[in-house]
């Protein structure tokens, strides 16, 4: 059996001016941006992400980058408020960052999460539409695989695997969406709240299955907005073959459960 997900390490959060508030009637919004070796894309991102949703406050998650994607960001803060930092000593998975993001907006009383890749995979003119979705539900997935939604410039091998994933995980988990591994979303913090984050044991990429699992359990309402998966702009990469093959298990493991009814509602 899986180990359970062990908390994430010491976090060091960076010292931040004073923060600005919403406008008057307006959700507090944080963006999360997981980061190691995004250098080349930090700066631009959170700038495009701002001329869009301009009141949000951003969140990088940086995992002792050894490019200085996290030197960039202090650097940023020191000049707009809207920026947040928590330096992590070491890479610790995307799904330990997402958790810490997680954490982070129920402590300090944000209304909306919305996490995001920080490679530009997840362009942020797409923002607006899943934002609007917050009022009728409780999750609002960025999605690929709805109608309008594509990915750029895959390899055959790599649409049918994602696909194939993605329809064992309705068939398994019975959850009403197509796209359940993404990590394009936005979650209403109050039923983040309410959602059995303990019982995560994922700790890559099997993660975005699982989470979401977990808020379907939890009473969450999701929804799918559609959006053009893009190729990233600058660096490479971190997905591996050893880390596919072991969230494959993990998803197998935590369906199959589920579907002898082993899972039960929080």
């Amino acid at each position: 059996m899986p180990a359970a997900l062990e908390p994430p390490a010491a976090m060091t959060p960076a010292p931040t001016p004073a923060r600005p508030s919403p406008r008057p009637g307006e959700p507090k919004l944080l963006v999360s941006l997981a980061t190691y070796n995004e250098a080349g894309n930090i700066a631009a991102l959170i700038a495009e992400i701002h001329k869009v949703v301009p009141d949000a406050h951003v969140l990088v998650i940086d995992d002792n980058s050894p490019d200085g994607t996290g030197r960039i960001v202090d650097e940023m803060i020191k000049t707009d408020p809207r920026i947040h930092i928590l330096h992590r000593p070491g890479k610790l998975g995307l799904g330990t960052a997402t958790l810490a993001a997680m954490t982070y907006a129920m402590d300090h009383d944000y209304d909306l999460l919305q996490n995001m890749d920080a490679d530009f995979s997840h362009p942020p003119r797409y923002l607006p539409g899943i934002l609007a979705g917050m009022s009728k539900y409780d999750v609002m997935i960025g999605s690929r695989y709805v109608a309008g939604g594509a990915t750029e410039n895959w390899p055959v091998a790599r649409k049918v695997i994602s696909q194939s994933v993605n329809m064992m995980v309705r068939f398994l988990f019975r959850m009403p969406v197509k796209d359940a591994s993404g990590a394009f979303r936005c979650y209403r913090v109050s039923k983040l709240r309410e959602t059995d984050l303990g019982a995560v044991r994922s700790r890559g990429y099997s993660f975005q299955q699982e989470v979401l699992f977990r808020c379907y359990k939890a009473g969450c309402k999701l929804g799918e907005y559609p959006i053009l998966f893009e190729n990233r702009r600058a660096g490479a990469s971190k997905v591996n073959r050893q880390e596919a093959v072991r969230s494959i298990s993990m998803i197998l493991y935590l369906g199959l459960r589920n579907f002898f009814g082993l899972e039960r509602r929080r």
